[in-house]
């Protein structure tokens, strides 16, 4: 018996900057110059920079999320102007201001405290903005080129368990509701830094959405599982006072994104690492 062929789950498609700055001077008119790739991103980035000599970071986006950055901004969190904005060959794609810093080289108790203050500023951000359609986290269904429930299902009989326990969470409510300003991939990585520690600026908000702030929290516990008590210990009294649903609601859309994701895009070490994480992860429910 021939062994089976495992699927060629879908990839999300690193950004080709060339191709889409040529698109945007077509569309637009207005020609930006490759400076080179900006580091980190799992889909990519690039500095830009225009006519005028300011510099920028080019992006794809899914969301029109410029309001909301604005609104960050506005209550004291370090964000980026977003300055262009076009539809390329049905993508959409964001040349934003380019802040100073860069990512931290090591996560350490002084990032995470600073994060955390950013935390409290989104808290209430958007409670006289008229209520959309509550976040999924689609503990039940696909989400859009990200927490895809097949490679779960197929992968192995580990992740295959791993995906009815995230069934089971979503059975109980697989939406998240709140009037805080939520990041939705709040990890160090989206985070810029100084030489001498002090963030400097917040990225990525193509996510950003309505909800509840505990969220960006679960996601920090989430990529800072295995850190030493002294990162973790702030966040975990931070996260005490949420219901053990809502807490693991929002580990199992970490959970199923982080595997998913690994799953299509890295190595089987990767997904074993994340795996670990998330099976140790969850609140007991009594």
């Amino acid at each position: 018996m021939t062994e089976a062929v495992r699927p060629a789950w879908p990839r999300s498609a690193r950004l080709d900057a060339p191709r889409i700055l040529q698109r945007i001077a077509e569309i637009t008119g207005v020609r930006l110059e490759l400076e080179g790739p900006a580091p980190g991103g799992e889909v990519g980035a690039a500095y830009v920079r225009w006519p005028d000599g300011r510099h920028s970071v080019l992006t794809e986006g899914r969301s029109r999320s410029g309001p909301l950055v604005d609104k960050a901004r506005q209550a004291g969190v370090p964000t980026a102007r977003h300055e262009l904005s076009a539809h390329v060959d049905g993508r959409r794609v964001i040349v934003q201001q380019r802040l100073p810093g860069r990512p931290p080289q090591q996560p350490d108790p002084h990032l995470v405290r600073q994060m955390l203050a950013i935390n409290d500023r989104l808290a209430g951000l958007l409670a006289d903005v008229p209520a959309p359609k509550p976040t999924d986290l689609y503990l039940t269904g696909d989400g859009p080129g990200f927490c895809l429930h097949d490679p779960l299902a197929e992968h192995s009989p580990r992740t295959a368990a791993l995906l009815e326990r995230i069934h089971t969470i979503g059975a109980a409510g697989t939406v998240m509701v709140g009037d805080d300003l939520v990041h939705m991939d709040f990890h160090p990585g989206n985070v810029l830094v100084d030489p001498s520690g002090r963030v400097t600026g917040l990225i990525d908000w193509d996510g950003a959405a309505r909800g509840d702030r505990h969220f960006d929290l679960v996601t920090l516990r989430f990529t800072l599982a295995r850190a030493g008590p002294g990162m973790l210990g702030p966040l975990d009294q931070r996260l005490a006072g949420i219901s053990d649903r809502r807490y693991n609601t929002y580990w199992a859309h970490m959970s199923l994104r982080m595997v998913d994701w690994s799953i299509r895009h890295h190595d089987p070490a990767t997904v074993d690492t994340w795996l670990d994480v998330a099976e140790a992860g969850f609140r007991p429910v009594g």
